[in-house]
C-alpha cells in the first residue's frame, strides 16, 4: 500500500467521497502485505468488547475496553463518560445530562458491586478514588449548567484516568498462557509504557500485553536493549504511516546475541470474545472475515508490527505507527485489522507524530512504567 502512487490514492479518496468504500477496499487489498515491510483458576474472565455503536477512534478508550475484566457497572460508568466527548463536539447538551445522571446512578447503586472486583489490599485506594468521581460528577454538573465545554472535557479525562486505574486493580492473573513454540520469545504479562525522545519531540505509548504478550515483549525486550536508540524512520507516509525499526547492515531485523539468530515474531491478533489470541494466520486466511480485533487499526498512533509479505510470523523489530486517515482507512472498514498485530497506541506526542518523517530519528526509547510485566524465556 505504501506503494501506491501518487495519482492512485487521490483516485481512492475520490472513490471514497463518492461513498464507493468496496471499491476503495478491493483497490487497496492488492499487494497490501508487501507495504508493511522495508529491507532495512482466579483467572477473570475475558471480556475485552468494544461497545456496539461508532467506532472508537481513541487509543487511552481501546486500552481501557481492552483490559480483561468482568464488571459490568464500571464498564457503565466508564462508556456513560466516553460518550461525553463526542456529544460536546456537536453541541449536544441534553444527551450529556444523561450521561451524567447514569454516572451518578451507578456510583450510587453499584458501589458495592465495583468494590467486590478489587484486591482486600486495593479496598481503602479504590474507595477513595470513587469518592473522587462522586466530587467530579457534580463538577461536570455545575459545567453543563453553563455549556462549559473546556470543563467537560478536563473533569472527564481525569475521571476517565481514575475509572482505569479502578479496572487495572481489577485485573487478576494473567489470562491465558502463550503456546509453548514460543516460549523463547520475551513476554509482557501485563502492560508496560515507553517514552520515545525523537528528533521533533517525545513520545508515550502504552505496550498491551494482555492483547498481544508476545509481540508486546519482544518490542519491550529491544526497547530495553537500547536497540532502538539511534534508529531513523525508513519510511513515511503522510497520513497514513511511520515506519521504523530497520538496523543499520544487512539484516532486516533483530539478531539474538544468545543465538546467533534472527528473533522472528508470530503474527498475533486477540480477537473480541476469544480468550487468547490467534497466532501464525490473518484473520482473512482463518476465514474469520467478520471478526474483530481486540486492538483495531482506528485510533491515530495506534502501533503494529510490520513482517515481510509472504511471511506472518517473519517479524522481528520494525513496526509502525498508523497515522489515521478516517478517508482512506475508515475506523471500523478497512484491511489492516486483522492482518496485522497490534500491540499498543500512543498516548501523549501525537502531534510529534505529525511532524516525524523519514530520516527524522528514535534519539532513545525508555520503559518508564511496567517493566516487572516482562517475562524473560528461561535458559
Amino acid at each position: 500500500m505504501l506503494n501506491l502512487s501518487e495519482s492512485i490514492m487521490n483516485t481512492c479518496k475520490r472513490w471514497l467521497k463518492t461513498g464507493l468504500i468496496a471499491l476503495l477496499l478491493c483497490v487497496l487489498s492488492v499487494g497490501l502485505s508487501a507495504a508493511w515491510w522495508d529491507g532495512g483458576s482466579s483467572t477473570p474472565k475475558r471480556e475485552s468488547v468494544l461497545p456496539a455503536g461508532n467506532a472508537i477512534t481513541d487509543g487511552k478508550a481501546l486500552l481501557r475496553y481492552a483490559l480483561p475484566i468482568d464488571n459490568e457497572p464500571i464498564r457503565k460508568f466508564q462508556s456513560s463518560l466516553e460518550e461525553i466527548a463526542g456529544r460536546i463536539r456537536g453541541k449536544r447538551w441534553s444527551p450529556i445530562k444523561g450521561d451524567i445522571t447514569t454516572a451518578a446512578r451507578i456510583l450510587s447503586i453499584n458501589e458495592g458491586d465495583i468494590l467486590a472486583s478489587i484486591p482486600d489490599d486495593r479496598q481503602t485506594e479504590a474507595k477513595a478514588i470513587i469518592e473522587e468521581l462522586r466530587a467530579e460528577i457534580e463538577v461536570l454538573r455545575s459545567a453543563l449548567d453553563i455549556k462549559d465545554g473546556e470543563t467537560l472535557l478536563e473533569t472527564r479525562a481525569q475521571m476517565l484516568s481514575q475509572v482505569t486505574q479502578l479496572e487495572e486493580m481489577m485485573v487478576g492473573e494473567f489470562p491465558f498462557e502463550v503456546p509453548a513454540e514460543y516460549a523463547n520469545i520475551p513476554q509482557l504479562k501485563g502492560r508496560a509504557t515507553v517514552k520515545m525522545t525523537t528528533s521533533e519531540g517525545d513520545i508515550t505509548l502504552v505496550v498491551d500485553g494482555y492483547s498481544a504478550p508476545v509481540t508486546a515483549g519482544n518490542f519491550v525486550d529491544l526497547v530495553q536493549r537500547g536497540f532502538y536508540d539511534g534508529l531513523e524512520f525508513i519510511r513515511s507516509e503522510e497520513s497514513y504511516v511511520l515506519q521504523v525499526g530497520d538496523p543499520p547492515g544487512p539484516e532486516e531485523g533483530f539478531i539474538d546475541p544468545d543465538t546467533g539468530k534472527y528473533r522472528a515474531v508470530p503474527l498475533e491478533i486477540l480477537v473480541r470474545g476469544d480468550d487468547e489470541p490467534t497466532y501464525g494466520i490473518t484473520l482473512e486466511a482463518a476465514g474469520r472475515y467478520r471478526d474483530q480485533p481486540v486492538l483495531p487499526f482506528s485510533a491515530y498512533g495506534t502501533v503494529a508490527m510490520a513482517r515481510p509479505e509472504s511471511n506472518p510470523d517473519g517479524g522481528s523489530s520494525q513496526f509502525f505507527f498508523f497515522l489515521f486517515e478516517p478517508e482512506l482507512t475508515p475506523a471500523g472498514l478497512n484491511l489492516l485489522d486483522g492482518r496485522y498485530s497490534v500491540f499498543g497506541y500512543v498516548t501523549e506526542g501525537k502531534e510529534v507524530l505529525e511532524n516525524l518523517t523519514q530520516g527524522d530519528a528514535i534519539a532513545s526509547a525508555k520503559v518508564i512504567q511496567g517493566l516487572e510485566n516482562l517475562v524473560q524465556p528461561k535458559k
